[in-house]
């Protein structure tokens, strides 16, 4: 019996991050859960960017590749706009909710 290649658990939360809109929503909404964390968002938003390509989300969001990666990146602390510009890139946006 043939075996199925097997892919990185990097690579199957790429391709679905890519491929399902609402596991991506619902990926952000939990980084952003993570309040004593600010850096989860920031990994949250590199690999929904990665996934959409950083090339692309950099241009639809008005924003340099080279600024997206710092931003991005784990010493990033990118602007308010910068964040709002990128979520509305690829597909998704910020929003508030009174918390219980």
């Amino acid at each position: 019996m043939k075996r199925k290649a097997s892919i990185s658990h990097d690579d199957a939360m790429v391709r679905r991050l890519r491929n399902d809109s609402d596991f991506a929503a619902e990926y952000l909404r939990a980084a952003l859960d993570e309040e004593d964390e600010p850096r989860v968002l920031l990994i949250a938003l590199r690999r929904l960017a990665q996934s959409r390509g950083i090339a692309r989300v950099a241009k639809a969001a008005g924003v340099e590749r080279e600024s997206l990666y710092r931003a991005l990146s784990e010493r990033g602390n990118p602007r308010l706009s910068t964040l709002f510009a990128v979520t509305k890139a690829i597909g998704l946006r910020l929003t508030v909710e009174a918390s219980s």
